[in-house]
Parts: structure tokens; C-alpha cells; sequence
């Protein structure tokens, strides 16, 4: 037994050295240009079992260590060709080159190997180029030049500028340009897509041909080919088409995510995405959950549009490593940061109905290390508006002061350490247009509301990527958050108070290769919530010590699989496991399945997730379960999404098309029931089914260069288990359909066009009311058409002016009893269209790059 046992022993050795002395270490040449190429050539490399792979942006080099009897350098060239990327040896063919996103595309006039021959005849696509010639003075402004000659050395053609500097003609690419113009040195410049170009000649004292910029037109808003999961990133590009005030205004331009007003009074929005409520997706800011529990509703209003980067929604469930409250998406908002933002970005917005906004950016780098933003926001209303004279205002009056420090660190050694603190002052007041809070409040001379909100939060993000191990990171997310709500609605008061620590611990690595990665950690919630309504106390404390491990696996050719588990142990539900499994699957370089499964948990808060019925004189009767918090327990949701995305190119017109269906289903939700009784608002545990099911398609077009549209349709059904039967969710569309044209000139005129028909929906039950106070079973359907034009001066500038609501349609009777708001009828909640007639704005950009 023992000889046996040492000859195993033997052969494993001589295995293991055998494997050893057969490994080879190369590196060679591979053109490309951004970090989606660096994912797709390492991708390829993985694919064919190699033991290491690295691509280095700046110098166009990979490195590759592989079993040399498996495998050899030409065999791993060629698979990497075939992806679209020369390389040393091998050229990639026009067909696979030109499959490449446009910003994947790369100069393949290189210096070294036959990465940098020229296509021949028959094998370089051949379309359309249009580009315009511009100068830069020393001001930097820009002045189209006419006359400017353009020789192609592809074909030898030769041709020149319009008045307004542009040209346009047919050419095979890659190619090179020579540009020429009087008093100016003749340049050439390489084209490796057909994508507009912009040439820009710089007024210097040399006269030489200032830099050239090749601009691929990049989409405003896009789902990744590299991501696994269905998510949408909205650009700061896609966020100027729209006033875009702050984050609840920020989808209006998006059919994924629909945005409606919570009721008549208090201005404030709500988002849903699959039908749920925005309650129901987890929102956080660059992965921090800083907008939850209390914050809500009115955290979509603390984030202003100057401030954001980018929005990135998930549909479905979302990763294990954030937490476990996502069920229906994920929205994770991007900010400005402190080291890639404008130096300097200043905003100003007003409307006809009286509100003002202010924003003010400043970014400063210290040092090469060092940075830091100052973001600033005032908004403030100051008419009294009531155009549709049911004695109330129609905008709520008040002010918002907002601020944010960020600091940011990042040394070459692997280091990076964010700091952020902030803090945010809401106060506002609607209700009657008599109405004077210094001698009306809580009395029944006049109706009013209104609300005072400070919100303090500070985070550190803390991260180490080990330099020898770029697969290999360890970071830290801490955060704590200080919220107050001082509110009142008629003779109710009410306060809200929550403080929060957050902590979440990932360490990220592979398994043998980068085939095999995986996500782990540790995560900690302490919230301490308290409330008061109407004199009735609600506290509850939420301590949930958690630990998550997240595994993604792509060894199979064009498949990827992310399984996540993560398990917590709540102080009064116990011990909960939230699984999540997204899968996808490449038909080819352009089509993807995705598909989505998994559950996820919270606590409701009935005040914070339904202002609406606040803004009410129902009377709240909860069904308590329990002594902690409401006595309600908690929801808990399974969430199942299948996705198939195809991009496609007609001649030289890009576009896409998204198809997506989706269902969640409640195992434990709290119901708000507002059909049993028209004066009640009645609130308990789900006896019975709930669910939500959600179908999409979408598709992007460009058939004009500068020219876009997006057309989407969405069906809902949502449904659940009330006291009177199963119903239809109220006040929610099942039909919606959405078109959005885009335009922009040659001279920086950009102008956008949104509509959108909303299919009628069901208004809860008021059929006890007295006639006078009784609202249809159904709304009508309805149409919403917005529109903005921007005109862009020089590189600084930015004007705009738009128009919501352009056809000027408006719900009728939005309130109930508004004639009498001290009646047990009153109720402001019911709005199932818009509440604002048409809105005329204009505002400014100027920044400092």
C-alpha cells in the first residue's frame, strides 16, 4: 500500500514538473485602444486554456503563458484575429475589424509588424465619410473653414469644404487623409472608421496643422455586450436632452423607467421600474445605499442632474455584493468625481411656474495624487401658482439647499481612497393658496402641508488593487447617514428620524485562472428608525451582520454565469439566504441571451414608500402582526428576467434592439389597500398572490448621421391579493409606448422630441363617495409630449429651452373634495396623469474643462 501511495505520489510530481517545463512565457504585439479591447483579447486568450493573459493599453502588449505542447503563439495570434485585433503576425480580416464597437476601433497604420499593413482593395469596407474642418483660435472658439482640401490617398480623390467647413464623400477605410488649407501645414491623418470626424485646425504662431479628432459617435444610452447583467447606462449625454433638475427627472427620456407625480400637492415624483414601485429597487450611490428606508422618496429630489456622470439600471435582481433589498432593479448613480470632471460647471435653470435652480461645480486637483469637488445646488420656488383653480397651489413653494465635498486619492501603488461628505436642507410648503403656516397650521382656516428635511451623510471608499496581481483587489465601503423629516399634512403631524451605519468588506480574486473569478465579503447594517404619526409611535432597530460570495465563470466559449448566495442574520427576522444566478449566452459578436433569477428582502416603511395617501384625510388602519416596527414583518420577492439584445448596422447606421420580459413574485409583501374603503387607508400582511410581470421591446436607430430614435413598448400586469379580490394595482398604465427623436447640426444645435401614450388605469374604489366625489373606475388614456433645443457656443457655453407637457393636458378634479379639504373625502393622492399644465423653461451650462 505504501509503494502504491509513493508511485502516486511519483507521478503527480513528475506530472506537475512535466507541466512546468513545458510552460512558455511570450509576448507580442496587439493592437487596440480601450478597456473593452483589453477584456475581449485577454477573453480570446482565456478561451483557449492559457495559464496567463495580460494586455497593456499603453503599449499594445500581451503576455501569455501557455502549455507549449497544447498550444502555440500562431494558433493563439489567429483566434485573436478573429475577435477583430491584429496582431504581430497575423492581420484581422475588414469583416471582423469593422465588427468592432467604434471605440474599439484602432489606427491599423502601425509602425512595427504586419498589424500595420493597409487593407488591400477587396477586402476594406467602403462607405460615406463626413467630417468637418474647424479652427481654433486662442480664445478657443471655433470657426468652420470653406475651402479646405481634402485628398484621400486611398483613391486619390480630392475635395473641398462647404461654407460651414464640412465634407462628405465615399471612400474605402481604413484610409489617410492630407488636409491642407492656406497658412496651415499640410497633415495626414488616419481613418479607421466611418464615423463623423472633426478636424481641428489650432491658430498658433508655428502655423502647423493643429491635433486632429476622430470622434466615434458613442450611443447616450447603451447596455454593455461585456456585461452579464441587464443593465442600461444612461450617459451625461442622454441626461441634457431633458431639464433633468435632479435624479426623479433624470428617466424621462428612458421607456425602462416610468416617472410619475406621488399626488396633487406636494411635487414630488416616484419612479417604478417592472410595474413596482421605486421602493422595490434598490438605489445607491456608487454602490453605497445612501437613498433608503425614510430617505426614499425624497432622495430621488437630493441628487441634482448637474451632478451626475452616468445612471446604470439593472433590471431584475441585482448582484449579492450590495445587499439583498434589490428585487425589481438596481440603480446605482454615478457622480461627478473629483479627478475627470469639469474644472468648473455652472447651471442655471428657470420655468414659468417660478422655479429657480442654481448649480455650481468646482474641481480641483491638488497633486498628482490628490483631488477634490466642491458640488453645490439651490433651487428655490417662488410663485403661487393655481391654473387650474381648485384653490390649491399647483407647485409647492419653499427652498433646497444641497452640498457635497468629495476627495479623492490614488497613488501608483494600488491605492485609492474616496471621501465624501454631504449634506442637504429641503423646506417646503403647498396646500391652499391662503394658506399661511404661521397662523393656519394645524387649524382648519386653510389646508396646508409641508415638510423640513435635513439629511447628513459621509462615506470612505478604500481600496487596494495588488500591483503584481491585477486580478487581485481588497476594498472597503463605509457609510453613515443622519436623516430628520419635521412634516405636517392638515392637522396630522408627522416626524421621521433615521440614522445609519453601513459597512461592506469585498475582496475580489480568481480561481487558477481568470476563467474562474470570484467576489466575497463581509457586510454590517445598524438603522435606527423612529416615527410619529398623528401621535402614534413606530420604532424599530435593524442590526444585520451579513456575508456574501459571488462566482463568475466564463471558461465556455460565449457563455457567462454569476452565481451569487448571501446569507444575514436579521435581529428579528432571524437568518435569511438570498441566491442570484445570471447567466448569458453570445449568439454571435452582436446578438446576447441574458437571463436573470434570484430573491431578495426588505422592510417596508408605509409612511416614507405611500406620501401620497398622506397628502389625504384617510384614516391609516395597520393590522399588526407584532411589537416591532409596524408589526408588519418583512417583504420578501423572487425576481425571474430573460433579455435578448441584437445590434446591427445598416450600411453605415447603427442600431439596436432590446427585448425583455420579467416577473416577480411576492412571497411576503406588505399591502396598501385603499379599494375596501375610500376613507381608509388599510395596511397588512399579503394574504394570497402578488406579482408583477413586465415585457419590453425597444430599438434604437440612427438612419441620418446626427440623427436618433428610440421606440419602445412596454406591457404590465400587476396584480394583487386585496380584501375586495385580486385587482390590478392601481393607477398604473398596462400599456405604454415611447418615442424619442434626437437631432443635432453641424453648427451645435441639438434638438430632442419625447412622447409618450399611457394606456388607460384602474383609480381605486370610490363608489361609497357622495356623487360629487366619486372618480371613474378608469382613467382615459392620454398622451405626454416634451421637447428641448440646445445651442452649444464655443466649448464653454450651453443655452437651452424646452417645454413639458406640450399639448397642455391635465388631469381633472385631482383632488377629491378640494372644496372642502377638512372633510373625511378629501384625498390628493388620486393622480393618474399630469398635474402641471404646459411648463415653459430655459437654463445655461458653462464650464471649464
Amino acid at each position: 500500500m505504501k509503494t502504491i501511495s509513493l508511485s502516486i505520489v511519483f507521478l503527480l510530481f513528475t506530472q506537475f514538473t512535466y507541466s512546468q517545463i513545458n510552460l512558455k512565457t511570450e509576448s507580442f504585439r496587439v493592437l487596440g485602444s480601450c478597456e473593452m479591447c483589453k477584456e475581449r483579447i485577454e477573453g480570446v486568450a482565456h478561451k483557449l486554456k492559457v495559464n496567463f493573459a495580460e494586455w497593456v493599453i499603453e503599449t499594445n502588449m500581451l503576455t501569455v503563458t501557455y502549455d507549449s505542447t497544447k498550444l502555440n503563439r500562431l494558433k493563439i495570434e489567429k483566434k485573436i484575429a478573429a475577435s477583430g485585433h491584429d496582431t504581430h503576425d497575423v492581420k484581422a480580416s475588414a469583416y471582423d475589424y469593422n465588427n468592432l464597437p467604434d471605440c474599439c476601433k484602432y489606427n491599423r497604420k502601425s509602425p512595427s509588424g504586419p498589424a500595420g499593413i493597409n487593407d488591400e482593395a477587396g477586402f476594406a469596407a467602403s462607405g460615406i465619410l463626413t467630417g468637418v474642418v474647424m479652427e481654433e483660435n486662442k480664445k478657443g472658439s471655433f470657426t468652420p473653414i470653406g475651402n479646405a482640401s481634402i485628398h484621400s490617398l486611398h483613391n486619390n480623390n480630392m475635395i473641398m469644404t462647404d461654407s460651414n467647413g464640412v465634407f462628405r464623400f465615399t471612400t474605402q477605410i481604413p484610409t489617410q487623409l492630407v488636409i491642407s488649407y492656406v497658412g496651415f501645414k499640410s497633415d495626414t491623418v488616419s481613418i479607421t472608421s466611418l464615423s463623423e470626424i472633426k478636424v481641428i485646425l489650432k491658430n498658433s504662431s508655428t502655423t502647423n496643422l493643429g491635433a486632429v479628432i476622430v470622434k466615434s459617435k458613442r450611443p447616450s444610452t447603451y447596455i454593455s455586450n461585456l456585461s452579464t447583467l441587464n443593465t442600461l447606462t444612461i450617459t451625461s449625454k442622454e441626461l441634457t436632452k431633458a431639464a433633468c433638475c435632479n435624479l426623479s427627472e433624470s428617466f424621462e427620456t428612458s421607456p425602462s423607467v416610468d416617472v410619475n407625480y406621488s399626488d396633487g400637492v406636494t411635487g414630488l415624483k416616484q419612479i417604478q421600474l417592472l410595474g413596482l414601485s421605486g421602493s422595490y429597487s434598490q438605489l445607491i450611490t456608487e454602490n453605497v445605499p445612501e437613498i433608503r428606508g425614510l430617505t426614499g422618496t425624497f432622495g430621488l429630489n437630493f441628487v441634482p442632474g448637474t451632478w451626475l456622470e452616468s445612471i446604470e439600471v439593472t433590471k431584475g435582481i441585482g448582484s449579492v455584493v450590495n445587499g439583498y433589498e434589490s428585487i425589481s432593479g438596481q440603480i446605482n448613480i454615478e457622480e461627478k468625481k473629483p479627478d475627470k470632471a469639469e474644472k468648473l460647471l455652472l447651471n442655471g435653470y428657470a420655468n414659468n411656474m417660478g422655479r429657480l435652480e442654481s448649480n455650481l461645480n468646482l474641481i480641483h486637483k491638488l497633486n498628482d495624487k490628490w483631488s477634490t469637488a466642491l458640488l453645490s445646488h439651490y433651487s428655490t420656488a417662488i410663485a403661487k401658482n393655481d391654473n387650474n383653480k381648485d384653490g390649491f397651489l399647483d407647485m409647492p413653494m419653499g427652498r433646497q439647499i444641497n452640498l457635497i465635498n468629495r476627495w479623492k486619492y490614488m497613488d501608483n501603488k494600488g491605492w485609492i481612497v474616496q471621501l465624501a461628505i454631504k449634506a442637504v436642507n429641503d423646506k417646503k410648503q403647498a396646500g391652499e393658496v391662503d394658506f399661511n403656516p404661521n397662523k393656519d397650521k394645524f387649524t382648519s382656516n386653510h389646508y396646508g402641508l409641508g415638510y423640513n428635511i435635513e439629511q447628513y451623510t459621509a462615506t470612505a471608499k478604500i481600496g487596494f488593487s495588488f500591483p503584481q496581481k491585477k486580478f487581485k483587489s481588497l476594498g472597503l465601503i463605509l457609510s453613515a447617514t443622519d436623516f430628520k423629516n419635521e412634516a405636517y399634512y392638515g392637522m396630522r403631524p408627522y416626524t421621521g428620524k433615521q440614522n445609519t451605519l453601513y459597512g461592506n468588506l469585498i475582496y475580489q480574486s480568481i480561481i487558477g485562472n481568470s476563467f474562474h473569478k470570484f467576489r466575497t465579503g463581509l457586510s454590517f447594517t445598524n438603522e435606527n428608525v423612529k416615527e410619529n404619526f398623528i401621535n402614534k409611535n413606530f420604532k424599530r432597530r435593524e442590526t444585520v451582520p451579513g456575508a456574501f460570495f459571488e462566482y463568475t465563470m466564463s471558461a465556455i466559449t460565449n457563455f457567462t454565469a454569476i452565481a451569487g448566495i448571501r446569507a444575514d442574520q436579521h435581529n428579528e427576522y432571524g437568518f435569511l439566504v438570498t441566491p442570484r444566478l445570471h447567466l448569458k449566452y453570445d449568439i454571435d459578436k452582436n446578438s446576447s441571451f441574458r437571463f436573470t433569477a434570484g430573491s431578495g428582502f426588505r422592510t417596508a416603511n408605509i409612511f416614507a414608500d405611500n406620501i401620497s395617501h398622506l397628502a389625504s384625510n384617510r384614516n391609516f388602519l395597520i393590522q399588526s402582526q407584532n411589537n416591532y416596527g409596524y408589526g408588519l414583518g418583512y417583504e420578501k420577492a423572487w425576481n425571474f428576467g430573460l433579455n435578448f439584445t441584437h445590434k446591427f448596422r445598416i450600411n453605415t447606421n447603427h442600431g439596436s434592439l432590446s427585448i425583455d420580459a420579467y416577473r416577480t413574485n411576492f412571497n411576503k409583501q406588505t399591502v396598501i389597500d385603499v379599494d375596501a374603503n375610500p376613507q381608509q387607508v388599510n395596511i397588512y400582511p399579503l394574504q394570497g398572490k402578488s406579482y408583477s410581470s413586465s415585457i419590453q421591446a425597444e430599438l434604437n436607430y440612427s438612419p441620418l448621421d446626427r440623427f436618433d430614435i428610440r421606440l419602445a413598448y412596454r406591457y404590465l400586469d400587476v396584480k394583487t391579493k386585496y380584501m375586495s379580490g385580486t385587482l390590478a394595482k392601481p393607477l398604473i398604465a398596462k400599456h405604454r409606448a415611447f418615442i424619442n427623436l434626437a437631432y443635432e447640426t453641424e453648427s451645435n444645435w441639438k434638438f430632442d422630441y419625447t412622447t409618450q401614450w399611457n394606456g388607460k388605469k384602474r383609480i381605486p374604489n370610490t363608489s361609497s363617495n357622495p356623487t360629487d366625489k366619486q372618480m371613474a373606475d378608469f382613467s382615459p388614456a392620454y398622451i405626454q409630449m416634451m421637447a428641448q433645443v440646445t445651442k452649444t457656443l464655443g466649448t464653454k457655453w450651453d443655452l437651452y429651452a424646452g417645454a413639458e407637457n406640450i399639448t397642455n393636458y391635465t388631469q381633472k378634479n385631482i383632488i377629491i373634495s378640494a372644496d372642502d379639504p377638512f372633510s373625511p373625502y378629501f384625498d390628493a393622492g388620486m393622480v393618474w396623469g399630469p398635474v402641471n399644465e404646459r411648463i415653459i423653461y430655459f437654463g445655461f451650462r458653462f464650464k471649464i474643462k
